[in-house]
């Protein structure tokens, strides 16, 4: 199909940001404006009518569930077999592909292991405790993981904030960064926020490597600009600086992760560009838009633009106030099982959002109990699901194989190490690991050379000895991990896991930490779907002789999946309620919403006093509101539980932005 015809299906503003070909775009994409239909239709239009190469367009996202949907819709637009050569991936997977070919430059190995926030805060709860010589309870270290994240996502070193503040705890966080930058180093590992800022590094300090990116990717675009942060834009400006050819989708009306480092100012600075508004909104009735439209309307910091829709005005959004959070749970379910038996919708179609996690519990106990008509019977309870449970790749024994192969990728990889050296337990106890990390960090060496130190008795400087039990489980392990890396060099990947399991009987492991056999069958199913997910990786090797499918690219692609949760578009075939976050619910729709605990406090947040606070907890408002497509119910509880004790509760004030004439107030009791 030519992408010709689907531009006949565009609206002239979204028309004319798939036709802007050369120099920076900044496309406004409000709410539900068919942004990413736009996004992928500009890259189908410049391959397919300005005849420029795939593989000089590279598509930047957030999420691996977005480049997905990307891809594929591009795949719809134009011949597949150029649209595989779009690279199409999230910042980070772009970092690690520069790392992986260029990272010697900055003295780490190809084989460097990626390190997730677990592994990063046990180092750098063993570094603090190094610096304050604290063998008891340690202060809290948030202060100091924040200023160190907040210095990287800037692309500041350790030597440049070290010494910049006057006083202790300033100086305190310069010390923990540059001991982590060394540590990190020692054992050929970086973490998330490095890869972005060491990908910088390396195109600041080497600009010949710069050139070649430069020179192969002639058109970047970036998708949900706005939660961008100071090392993304940078990154992408360092891209694009030759060609200048930078195309940004995103709303600042939806930035709502600056606690997590992202910068608005990107993308209401975003200067010497074509500006794009998408304003037609493709998901909700006018009245809802017109609310919401409202609300964020008083926000200092943002691009002037309202949303309209040609779907008509529709239902008036509800608004109760029930006498506590008890009646608020069931006036909320009478709302649903009426629109599950008169209104025909689905449990599938409707979703309960909230600001905190705390108010999930009350509903979760209510539609468990709840009593709706289905096939002329009553039956109790409502199906539901809580998103954002326990991921699979969490799970402690999926971390434990996970921790086996990026030490067979990687033997330096300190943390993964720490994880597997007695698990399954085999005699090397706290005593003994504490005089091995010791030794390590004192010569600041892996915990890997220090474990073959021991067995070569390479350590007479400080004669480091083990007892009999201890040396046999470190003899035991380092060979059960020499001769796995030979199988996993030569032998397909999950029959060499499922070896693996054997030779440290992971299965007798879990005997014996885990008392019920319903609890034992079901982490063995984890640890085989585990292994299914490599013999997954293995045939797409037997399909694609070209791809690079070794254990190392697995295990980096493994740490790249999305850590944010992602609603798992599968759930959507099942017939059940969604509760989940204001947070969480962006970029989902629904037919019907319901925004519970809508009081002053918990939206806008007790900690967000600044005006910028405010204004990023209006847009959270703003996104939870325009999740509804047909109808809109907004409940408060006049009293609520707050930290063990009853407390009145007043209106959100975001409530009183909303035009009255919007609004349907109902009691509470219907």
């Amino acid at each position: 199909m030519s992408c010709l015809y689907e531009l006949q299906s565009l609206n002239p503003q979204q028309r004319s940001a798939v036709e802007q070909v050369n120099g920076r775009l900044l496309i406004l994409a409000g709410a539900g404006s068919g942004k990413t239909r736009v996004l992928t239709l500009r890259m189908a239009y410049l391959i397919e009518q300005k005849k420029i190469p795939p593989q000089a367009i590279l598509g930047l996202t957030f999420t691996n569930k977005a480049a997905a949907e990307m891809r594929h819709r591009l795949a719809t637009f134009i011949d597949p077999a150029l649209a595989k050569h779009v690279t199409l991936c999230t910042f980070h997977s772009f970092c690690m592909q520069v790392l992986r070919r260029d990272i010697a430059a900055l003295g780490y190995t190809r084989e460097f292991s990626l390190y997730d926030e677990q592994d990063v805060q046990r180092l750098l709860n063993t570094i603090a405790r190094d610096l304050l010589q604290c063998n008891g309870e340690l202060p809290s270290l948030k202060p100091t993981v924040d200023a160190i994240r907040s210095a990287r996502n800037k692309g500041l070193t350790a030597e440049q904030i070290e010494g910049t503040g006057s006083d202790w705890h300033d100086q305190f966080t310069g010390q923990v960064y540059t001991r982590l930058q060394a540590s990190m180093r020692a054992y050929n590992a970086v973490d998330f926020d490095s890869l972005l800022s060491l990908t910088v590094q390396l195109f600041v300090q080497f600009p010949e490597i710069l050139h070649t990116y430069q020179n192969r990717f002639q058109f970047v675009m970036i998708d949900e600009y706005q939660d961008t942060n100071p090392i993304q834009y940078r990154l992408a400006d360092l891209l694009t600086a030759k060609s200048q050819n930078l195309c940004v989708v995103g709303d600042d009306d939806q930035s709502i992760y600056g606690w997590r480092g992202a910068d608005i100012k990107n993308i209401l600075a975003f200067d010497k560009a074509t500006v794009v508004k998408l304003e037609q909104n493709y998901r909700s009735t006018n009245t809802i838009l017109k609310a919401a439209n409202a609300v964020i309307g008083n926000n200092q910091q943002r691009h002037v633009k309202s949303l309209w829709s040609d779907k008509g005005d529709g239902e008036k959004i509800e608004v109760f106030h029930a006498p506590n959070e008890l009646e608020e749970v069931q006036s909320v379910l009478r709302r649903m099982i009426r629109l599950k038996e008169t209104g025909g919708l689905r449990w599938n179609d409707m979703a309960i959002l909230y600001r905190s996690n705390s108010l999930a519990r009350q509903f979760e106990l209510g539609l468990m109990k709840a009593m709706w008509r289905s096939d002329r019977k009553y039956v109790q309870g409502i199906p539901y699901e809580v998103v954002g449970g326990l991921e699979f790749y969490e799970r402690k024994e999926v971390k434990d194989l996970c921790a086996y192969l990026r030490v067979i990728v990687n033997p330096c990889d300190q943390e993964a190490l720490l994880r597997i050296i007695n698990q399954p337990r085999r005699g090397i106890g706290e005593d003994t690991l504490d005089l091995l990390t010791a030794y390590n960090r004192k010569h600041n060496i892996s915990l890997w050379q220090v474990l073959l130190d021991v067995l070569q008795g390479h350590t007479a400087t400080e004669h480091l000895q083990v007892h009999n039990r201890a040396f046999k489980g470190i003899t035991q392990l380092v060979t059960i991990l020499e001769e796995a890396k030979l199988r996993f060099a030569t032998v397909p990947l999950a029959p060499s896991l499922q070896w693996l399991v054997q030779q440290v009987n992971y299965e007798q492991a879990i005997k014996e930490e885990v008392k019920s056999q319903q609890m034992r069958d079901f982490k063995m199913e984890n640890v085989q779907e585990f292994i299914a997910s490599l013999a997954e990786f293995d045939s797409n090797a037997l399909n694609n002789p070209q791809a690079d499918c070794s254990l190392a690219t697995f295990v980096a692609n493994l740490m790249l999946a999305d850590r944010m949760t992602q609603f798992n578009v599968q759930q959507r075939h099942a017939d059940h309620v969604h509760l989940m976050t204001f947070h969480s619910a962006k970029g989902l729709e629904f037919p019907a919403c319901f925004l519970i605990g809508v009081e002053d406090q918990i939206i806008p947040h007790e900690k967000s006093m600044q005006d910028t606070g405010i204004e990023e907890e209006r847009r959270l408002m703003y996104v939870a509101m325009t999740r509804a497509k047909n109808y809109l119910t907004i409940s408060m509880a006049q009293l609520r539980k707050r930290f063990g004790k009853e407390a009145i509760s007043r209106p959100s004030p975001f409530l009183f932005e909303i035009p009255k004439h919007l609004l349907c107030p109902t009691d509470w009791r219907n």
